[in-house]
């Protein structure tokens, strides 16, 4: 059950007893991962900086539905709740995560965010002027840590509403006139055919994504991709190398939107005053805005080297070179799936047969140590 950062870590500023593992992230990613922590027996603690689980599912709009069945959307040991062939809504998501970690009794700590993580021969977090250690370290913050906002959103009046698609809540809070909605993937699509009911809405597409149905020939699109092993396909294959740098429509499509009143420009290129500017030369006045842009990338608070000269993470399915540090939950970590609520789990329980194959070596080194150690003393007594 999760609980406050007081009933954990270090006293005073003081280095208390090393976990054998800290998560840091308490989504689906995390809560996957201490699934398997907990079978295997080790100490471990999940460090979430929000002051519930699953932030970024909070952070998403009331009417949101999932694109993955039921039987897809569960995480290991628990099966989802309800009909199977059903899509959840956000909010199912949410109370499943909650009873997820009720129900394996995770050791999840609210409130604590990790400020620095450091390397120097063991790993250190600083969590709320707190310092912990760990011998190994899973970064499960996932690919949704910092909303990103395109530079033109400077240029627009301030009487401009705007909201990142993590702001957006439902169309109420959204003011009369013409929205204007930044952002061809499934999220945008989504927030532009709901605001169309009651705006008048534009969607900005950057590029262009394949459209696929939610349901063909009576199954729907994850049961094929899951029969066709394509789901499987990983990332150092010839076609995972290839699928990884191309985005995907789920259940929507550009003629379906259109159908329902939503006018489709071309990627955004400026923006001055109450008009924003297109890259077929067209403008539009606007009144509000909502940037489903998507998210990058945040590692600042890593002091480790696990970033290339690009400022790319580097790894190998979530593997870095820096002994005991891992990341889950990345998009293309290893598949398709990997970000994916219902297949997280293949690679959590990956690293974590490598961490206890890690703790398992520690502990057999310190047992082979331990008798010489207690021998030596004994002669030295002996001889005193």
């Amino acid at each position: 059950m999760a609980r406050r950062s007081s009933s954990v870590g270090a006293v005073d500023g003081e280095m208390n007893e090393p976990f054998d593992v800290v998560i840091i992230g308490g989504g689906q990613a995390g809560l996957a991962m201490g699934y398997y922590l907990r079978q295997q027996g080790l100490r471990f603690v999940i460090f979430e900086r929000g002051d519930s689980i699953a932030p970024a599912w909070r952070e998403r709009w009331d009417s949101l539905t999932i694109f993955t069945p039921r039987r897809y959307s569960a995480l290991p040991g628990l099966p989802f709740p309800g009909d199977p062939d059903g899509y959840p809504s956000r909010n199912e998501v949410i109370a499943y995560l909650e009873r997820y970690a009720e129900t394996f009794e995770l050791p999840i700590d609210l409130d604590s965010e990790v400020r620095r993580l450091s390397h120097a021969g063991r790993l250190v977090l600083e969590i709320n002027g707190r310092m912990v250690t760990a011998d190994q370290v899973v970064v499960a913050t996932g690919p949704f840590q910092t909303p990103l906002v395109p530079k033109l959103a400077q240029d627009l009046d301030r009487d401009v509403w705007r909201v990142h698609s993590t702001g957006y809540r439902q169309p109420g809070d959204v003011p009369e006139g013409t929205v204007l909605v930044v952002g061809g993937g499934n999220t945008g699509f989504q927030i532009a055919k709901e605001l169309s009911s009651t705006h008048k809405v534009v969607l900005s597409v950057g590029s262009k994504q394949k459209p696929l149905p939610q349901r063909f020939a009576g199954h729907d699109l994850f049961w094929w991709l899951t029969k066709t092993h394509l789901l499987f396909t990983n990332v150092e294959s010839r076609l995972g190398s290839k699928l990884q740098y191309r985005d995907t429509l789920i259940g929507s499509s550009p003629r379906e939107l259109r159908r329902s009143g939503v006018e489709l420009k071309p990627r955004a290129t400026s923006a001055s005053g109450r008009t924003v500017s297109f890259g077929d030369g067209s403008e539009l006045e606007v009144d509000a805005v909502i940037w489903a842009t998507g998210y990058r990338p945040d590692y600042s608070w890593i002091d480790a080297p696990v970033l290339d000269a690009d400022a790319r993470l580097v790894h190998r399915r979530g593997v870095t070179a820096v002994p005991g540090l891992y990341f889950l939950g990345l998009t293309w970590q290893w598949t398709r799936g990997s970000a994916l609520i219902g297949w997280v789990k293949d690679d959590a329980a990956f690293l974590v047969e490598r961490i206890a194959a890690v703790q398992e070596g520690k502990r057999q080194a310190v047992s082979e140590f331990a008798p010489e150690s207690a021998g030596a003393g004994a002669a030295a007594r002996k001889e005193g």
